[in-house]
Order: structure tokens, then sequence, then C-alpha cells
């Protein structure tokens, strides 16, 4: 059985990998901002040691984009200190380490889906600051795989589909982004994946060829805008709100925040179906049941 070590566990993405561990035969030790401070060198030593873990998924992250403008120190601390210290524990202990990334690395000037391979370019700190974390984890551990992702929401904590439904409650009309495009993906999809790789990566359970660990992408499939998103929720959800706001489209420029956004967060996944066989759904097939989870629980 896999034995992982998971942290970040209390974040929309952490909970639904504890949550989904058990049911598929994976033994998982969660642990998150209260049992283990990732920038504690010596904390995660001990606790890698002690747990003997066959796969360990960091899912622990600063994400708070816009503040990391003004607070850089912590966010690199978290984003690149942190998995630095996963990545020299795991390689001490000769464990595998799947560590989960953004497409904030990437500038979103590319007018097609970004590779595994393209240059990378941040726009800002917290860009900057995973970015730094990918290289470290490079570096410090050869048995690896970082898995970059982006515009995930699910049922647990903060994200931009219950943003939308918070404010379509209070508001009759909404403004929101319609040049910038991306993959909204579906945080219960992508834990199955990184189930999936802790599987095939455990190393109870034979030699990984060398195209197994590296660094792939994993979103929902098909893209849209926020503009396009935010309707699409409201078109599922109308049946369960009082009243549906007006979504109307506007451009970066029209909104501005503290730190700059890919224009194109669209990720090209190839690499993970033809290495490993995974994909996850469409993001259109994935969003009606997180909204009815989250619709009957409020």
């Amino acid at each position: 059985m896999v034995r992982l070590l998971l942290t970040g566990a209390d974040g929309q993405l952490g909970w639904e990998v504890a949550r989904r561990a058990a049911p598929a035969g994976i033994a998982c030790r969660s642990t998150g901002r209260a049992t283990l401070d990732i920038t504690d060198r010596d904390a995660v030593r001990r606790l890698v040691r002690e747990a003997a873990p066959s796969v360990v998924v960091n899912a622990a992250a600063y994400t708070a984009v816009d503040k990391a403008e003004a607070d850089a120190d912590a966010a690199y601390a978290v984003n690149r200190d942190g998995p630095a210290h996963l990545a020299e524990a795991c390689a001490d202990a000769g464990v595998p380490l799947i560590h989960v990334s953004t497409d904030y690395v990437f500038d979103g000037s590319k007018p097609t889906p970004y590779r595994e391979d393209d240059p990378v370019a941040p726009l800002g700190v917290y860009g900057a600051s995973k970015l730094a974390g990918e290289e470290a984890v490079r570096r410090l551990c050869p048995r690896h795989v970082i898995l970059r992702t982006a515009w995930v929401y699910g049922v647990h904590g903060h994200n931009f589909v219950k943003t939308m439904l918070r404010l379509g409650r209070e508001r009759d009309r909404l403004r929101v982004v319609d040049d910038q495009r991306g993959c909204p993906t579906f945080a219960g999809d992508l834990a199955d994946t990184l189930l999936a790789l802790a599987e095939r990566l455990d190393v109870t359970a034979g030699a990984m060829p060398a195209e197994g660990f590296g660094t792939f992408h994993a979103t929902g499939q098909g893209a849209t805008s926020w503009c396009g998103f935010a309707r699409r929720i409201f078109e599922l959800a109308a049946p369960h709100l009082a009243k549906v706001p007006h979504v109307e489209a506007i451009t970066t420029a029209d909104f501005p925040t503290p730190a700059r956004r890919p224009a194109n967060s669209v990720l090209d996944c190839g690499r993970l179906a033809r290495v490993h066989g995974l994909t996850l759904r469409p993001w259109e097939m994935a969003l009606p049941g997180m909204l009815d989870s989250v619709l009957s629980s409020s």
C-alpha cells in the first residue's frame, strides 16, 4: 500500500487529496499549517523520517497573488524554501516528491497553450516564488514530479466559483474580466490525478522509467475566460438562486490589481496523458457536481 505524506491538507486541493486517499487504497498522513510548518527545515526532516512515507505530495502554498506583491518574504518562505526543505528530506530518504506548481510561472504572452519546456517568465512575486520552488525541487530531489495546474476551484476553501456565487447574491450586475483565458480545474479531479501519480511513483511498486519524472501540466480540459466561466456558473446555478446577476465582460485594464495576471493561462496537458495515461475531465463536466455540492449545503 502507498504510504503518502501530504502537506497543505487544509487547502482546497489538499483537502480533496486527504478525503479521497483511503477510498483509493492509499494510507495518507495529512498535515496542515497547524501540524507542519514547511518553512521549518528541521521540522520537515523530522516528520519525513518519522512518517517513513513511500511518496510525498506537497500541496502547501502561499496563494494570495495580490498580497504577495507586498509580502514577498512570506511568499518565498512558503513557495521556495518549503519545497526546498521537502525536496532535500525526500532525497535523503530516497522518497519521490510530487510538488504542485502553477501557470503563473509563464507571462501569458504565448498565443497557444503552454508546454512544459516553454520559457518561463513570471509577472509578479507569486509566480516568481513558485518558479523558485520548482527550481529547488529539481535541484535537490532527482525523483520528482512537478505538476503545474491553473484556475483551481473546489467545494472546500476560497475560489472563483464561490466568490461569484456570493457576489451574485449581493449584486444585480457583475463585471468580470474577459481577456484572460485559462482552463478551470476541479480540485477533486486534480486530487485523483495526484493520487494516481503517487501510486505510480510508490517506491515499493517497482522502478519508474526516467520519463515518468519531471514537469507535467494538469488542468481541466477546455479553455474559457473568467467572464465565460462566470456566465456558465450562473447558468447552472440559476435554479438554486433567487436572482441571476447580469455578467458584463470587461478588460484587464478595467480591473487593475496589485499583481499582473497572465493573459493566456492555457496549459498543454498532452505529456501527462502520453507518459502516465492521465487526463482530467472537461471543466464543463466537472462544474455541475461541484455546484450541486456547494449549493445544497448553503
